[in-house]
């Protein structure tokens, strides 16, 4: 039977299960899943609506995202700092919710996206002098994802 390739990503519907999949990974996740859980406190039903507006925006223009997403991120770091190990968690599962449901051009753009935010959040988080490397279980290089947006 022929592999049938996987529709983009065309709307807030799509956005929604794709956001639905990468939040039950994280919160799962033993090396992010405390950030939500535990540091935040985060409730899905209230942060879904806002996250969907943001990649909305992001992707397609379409929805208004007026917040600052740098402040809770930046709150969660003064608790337990944000280090690149963790960043690159979330590039992982990033990438693999959007991957598992998605392909297409609107997807590839929200994995570059979703890469771009990682870099820039560390870099602001812990300094733009700070070590883009890391170890552990799922680990996806920082200085890897910088030189490739790079090229």
């Amino acid at each position: 039977m022929p592999h049938r390739p996987l529709p983009d990503v065309r709307d807030r519907a799509d956005l929604d299960l794709l956001l639905r999949r990468f939040y039950g990974a994280a919160f799962a996740d033993p090396r992010i899943g405390p950030f939500f859980t535990e540091i935040a406190g985060t409730d899905l039903a209230v942060h879904l609506p806002r996250i969907t507006d943001f990649w909305e925006r992001a992707l397609f223009r379409s929805a208004e995202y007026r917040r600052n997403a740098f402040a809770p991120h930046a709150a969660l770091h003064s608790v337990r700092p944000l280090t690149a190990a963790d960043a690159g968690r979330w590039v992982q599962l990033w990438r693999a919710a959007v991957d598992g449901l998605h392909s297409g051009p609107n997807a590839e753009r929200a994995k570059a996206v979703g890469e771009r935010i990682a870099l820039t959040l560390h870099k602001r988080l812990a300094g733009a002098d700070a070590p883009l490397t890391g170890t552990g279980p799922g680990f996806v290089p920082l200085a890897a994802l910088e030189l490739r947006s790079a090229a």
